[in-house]
């Protein structure tokens, strides 16, 4: 069985997001392949991709390593998804389907018992595929791909504060839903753009932390490979 270069990439790019490899560790092939149990050609192709995205980093006679972005290059990242998610949000309310505000919509509901209940674990996860969705509706894959990279950044750079008031937070997300529903581009940029920054209080810059990494195996995901 060939296990595709795009599960091993999720799988390694999981790692690092969640400290498994630390920041400027070394990443070898034969390390990365006994690690998920697949050969050393998908991870050769994952590792290419993983540096095009920049969470790795390959230097010369020393191989790949885990990128060391600095404290400016992650403040960038907030600073990124602060223009590209009002313009995905705009981008919706022209192309959603109503597939995409069935789903947008049921994620508000769930959000808001939620925050009402204070699960604060599941608002973390339900405000993952709110924005996810979101993003999907925009109609551009392009823009899609580069929201998705910089929520997996932002994941790794930072810790995530829940809101102090939670309610509030997910009536914004309703907001944001009714205006794409109406296609009001400009109201849903508007909100968005708003939400954005009052989230950015919530941000807190990871410190890196120097260890060994962990040697239990992680399963690759093999659904989808091919015989």
């Amino acid at each position: 069985m060939r296990v595709p270069a795009q599960s091993v990439c999720t799988a390694i790019r999981d790692d690092i997001v969640s400290g498994v490899f630390e920041r400027g560790g070394r990443l070898t092939e034969e390390q990365l392949a006994r690690r998920y149990g697949v050969s050393r050609v998908p991870v050769r192709e994952a590792l290419r991709t993983l540096e095009s995205e920049g969470f790795v980093v390959t230097r010369r006679h020393a191989g790949a390593h885990v990128a060391e972005p600095t404290e400016q290059e992650a403040a960038d990242l907030l600073d990124m998804r602060a223009l590209l998610e009002p313009l995905g949000a705009a981008r919706a309310a022209q192309r959603r389907t109503e597939a995409h505000l069935k789903v947008l919509r049921g994620l508000v509901r769930l959000g808001q018992e939620r925050a009402r209940r204070g699960q604060g674990e599941d608002l973390r996860s339900l405000g993952g595929w709110f924005h996810e969705t979101l993003a999907q509706a925009s109609g551009s894959p392009a823009l899609t791909a580069l929201l998705t990279q910089l929520r997996h950044k932002i994941a790794w750079m930072y810790a995530v504060d829940q809101p102090a008031q939670p309610v509030e937070a997910w009536a914004e997300h309703g907001a944001i839903v009714d205006a794409v529903a109406r296609g009001d581009a400009e109201r849903a940029r508007a909100l968005t753009a708003l939400h954005a920054e009052r989230s950015l209080g919530l941000h807190r810059l990871k410190r890196p932390e120097r260890g060994r990494v962990r040697v239990s195996q992680h399963v690759v995901n093999t659904s989808s490979a091919r015989n």
